[in-house]
């Protein structure tokens, strides 16, 4: 066939220069994409603030979509199966990117608490590509993983993963499962007030997975009275509607952005693109080396002196995390009819952001341990 038309978000990384030569590129803004935008495509290629269903494909010739994105709650693949249009999204592409973010969060609000991470349980619910990389990561702080994951244990028989009911009593708990409403494991409202009323008292909740995984009137109600140490919010229900009073009472609260490295970004984009190539038997030309951006400051400097402190330290000279929060945090001032497109404008301006295998850390002198945890987590390290 001809270069097929390819609708395209204009919004996704290096999509000018990846398909050029391989198809005819339309680019749209997310936010007025309608049916006739599409009415000659091929293809279409969106991210998550798109909902392709058969509203939007009604009339069109596409025989391809495409999300960069691990979810994809925002297609409908029914529809999609039943008009013959085969489907890709990018499963794994931003698994280390939340599994740091998941790090950085927990150093942060260990910081405020004065507390250590190290010999402290973490419950970890599903363990799928982002489950795994936060259980490796937070046991080379020296952390006890717990793994729930029902699912998985069915087609594993694994039996080292534990009931929910044995993750109640860790001191962590992070959700990386995705939204579910019916089937054998639903996930909807899986934490919700009863859950929640049985977490182990001054537990630190971590929400990384879908905003209506956790029960929202119900985890204001837990952070309020203590029952819940601290809460790290980065997807909420009803977003980009979010509760103005749900994030005043959260430790650290970000818009969707835990998978937002530029590194992952890039990744989805990339299998994205080679599944497109191969759906339409198209060469692949094209490579993401040398493509992304290096850090401003790609060398961080430490003694390591000071364990986990210098840890912290150090991740937040890669990626700070307070940044996110306190941009967030100005939503609460912005008239209730602009708080949507405050926060879907936090997600589409969000700056580049490299993952921790970018830097290398130089340690003028720091225990093994440090060394150690630092090349864990995806650090270069030198002396």
């Amino acid at each position: 066939m001809n270069q097929p038309v390819i609708a395209a978000d204009q919004t996704l990384p290096f999509v000018t220069v990846m398909y050029s030569g391989i198809g005819e590129l339309r680019l749209f803004d997310h936010q007025t994409l309608s049916p006739s935008v599409l009415r000659e495509a091929d293809a279409l290629l969106v991210r998550s603030g798109t909902t392709v269903d058969a509203a939007l494909l009604r009339g069109s010739k596409v025989r391809f979509v495409g999300t960069a994105t691990v979810g994809h709650d925002h297609v409908d693949i029914a529809c999609l199966e039943r008009m013959g249009i085969a489907f890709a999204s990018a499963p794994g592409s931003n698994a280390n990117s939340v599994s740091e973010y998941v790090i950085a969060a927990l150093l942060e609000v260990a910081d405020r608490k004065q507390v250590r991470l190290a010999g402290r349980t973490v419950g970890v619910v599903g363990v799928g590509n982002v489950g795994r990389q936060v259980v490796k990561k937070a046991e080379t702080l020296g952390m006890r993983a717990l793994c729930n994951d029902p699912p998985l244990q069915r087609a594993t028989r694994d039996r080292t993963f534990v009931p929910l009911d044995d993750i109640e009593d860790d001191d962590i708990v992070s959700l990386h499962v995705p939204l579910t409403r019916s089937g054998p494991d639903p996930t909807y409202h899986l934490f919700d007030r009863v859950r929640l009323s049985r977490l182990k008292p001054g537990c630190i909740l971590v929400n990384t997975a879908r905003g209506a995984v956790v029960e929202g009137e119900a985890l204001k109600d837990a952070l309020r009275t203590g029952r819940i140490g601290a809460a790290v919010v980065d997807v909420w229900e009803g977003e980009p509607n979010i509760d103005p009073e749900l994030l005043a009472l959260v430790a650290i609260g970000t818009p969707h952005i835990a998978g937002h490295s530029i590194d992952g970004k890039v990744a989805a984009a990339t299998m994205i693109y080679q599944a497109l190539a191969r759906h339409f038997s198209l060469p692949i030309k094209w490579t993401a080396q040398g493509s992304i951006p290096t850090p401003a400051v790609a060398e961080i400097s430490s003694d390591g002196g000071n364990g986990e402190s210098s840890i912290r330290d150090i991740v937040r000279a890669a990626y700070d995390l307070r940044n996110d929060d306190e941009l967030l945090r100005s939503i609460r001032t912005e008239p209730g009819l602009d708080r949507a497109r405050y926060f879907a404008n936090l997600r589409e301006t969000y700056p580049d952001r490299r993952e921790f295998p970018a830097f290398t850390v130089a340690l003028s002198s720091a225990p093994p341990r440090v060394r150690r945890a630092l090349a864990g987590l995806g650090f270069n390290v030198r002396s």
